[in-house]
């Protein structure tokens, strides 16, 4: 899975309007405090040559958004749509695809990387605050009342971040995590999809992620994700989860599926190429060749190398 970078990022919201994205980035980034920068949802969203719906991908950079419109967020488990008003919290290390149901969208949003709020300036790792762990709801219901409350912060970014003052990044700081805190104090949207869906959803995910690694074409390619907690990673939801969504929808366990799959490879990379066994062994991410002769001999009851001598004509 492809992770967005805040380059591509400007890229796609700016367009042809900032034609040197690198110079644009390279004086608005600064080695010291990280990158921060603060939007108005209309103007992006009148302005944007991007499409209304933005692909399932991990992104580089931290996000809080202040939505008002019908907007729907999937995640690997769970599918949310907005119907009016909600703050969404996003990280780098849960994917999500988000889609505009209506033309209607306003609101702001700020973007930052790590460096911006290190553990040293807010007492905490990121990761660990409620609204960006794994296990967080992402993505809250608010009142008007409340929209209005997280606007008045927004608005006090706008009008900081173009100031001269000195000190204005780190009354920045202040504001951004004036909004986490304002996020831990509310309730989530609830998903939409019962479980059953929730777990057809994760399984194709999970499918795509497995597929989108082979076929295995040349000695380069390595074997990137070998394991049910690589999967379960990348895909935002516990090992745990996973493994119990798969077995309910497949009748398989994760390492099961992985296995077998990595098995149906390895045979094909035995017959079909000259590479020798301790090749293949390395790309398939086996780190010993009797590690890979023990896997080969539990799928297909006999070595790698007997396996291809009986198979090659």
């Amino acid at each position: 899975m492809s992770s967005v970078t805040i380059k591509e990022f400007y890229q796609d919201i700016l367009g042809g309007s900032c034609p040197d994205i690198d110079q644009f980035l390279n004086e608005n980034i600064n080695s010291d405090i990280g990158h921060f920068n603060v939007f108005d949802i209309s103007e992006i969203y009148r302005t944007s040559t991007s499409k209304t719906q933005m692909p399932y991908n991990r992104r580089t950079y931290y996000k809080i958004s202040l939505i008002s419109g019908q907007n729907r967020v999937e995640y690997a488990d769970k599918t949310i749509e907005i119907n009016d008003c909600a703050v969404l919290f996003a990280s780098p290390k849960i994917p999500y695809n988000y889609t505009h149901l209506c033309n209607n969208q306003s609101g702001h949003f700020c973007v930052f990387t790590k460096d911006f709020l290190p553990s040293s300036k807010i007492g905490v790792d990121l990761d660990n605050l409620p609204v960006f762990s794994p296990q967080s709801d992402f993505i809250y219901q608010i009142s008007t009342e409340q929209f209005h409350q997280f606007e008045a912060v927004f608005l006090k970014m706008h009008d900081e971040i173009k100031s001269d003052y000195h000190y204005k990044y780190d009354l920045l700081r202040n504001y951004v995590m004036e909004l986490i805190h304002f996020g831990q104090k509310l309730k989530p949207v609830l998903p939409l999809e019962n479980n059953k869906t929730a777990a057809s959803r994760t399984t194709t995910l999970f499918i795509e992620l497995l597929e989108r690694q082979f076929p295995i074409e040349n000695s380069s390619q390595l074997l990137q994700l070998r394991t049910p907690a690589d999967y379960a990673s990348i895909l935002g939801v516990h090992v745990n989860h996973l493994n119990r969504v798969l077995k309910e929808t497949t009748g398989k366990t994760t390492g099961e599926i992985i296995g077998s799959r990595i098995y149906q490879e390895a045979r094909l990379l035995l017959q079909q190429t000259q590479w020798n066994v301790s090749e293949i062994a390395f790309i398939l991410g086996f780190e010993e060749v009797a590690h890979f002769s023990n896997f080969f001999k539990k799928y297909g009851k006999q070595s790698p190398q007997h396996f291809r001598e009986n198979t090659i004509v």
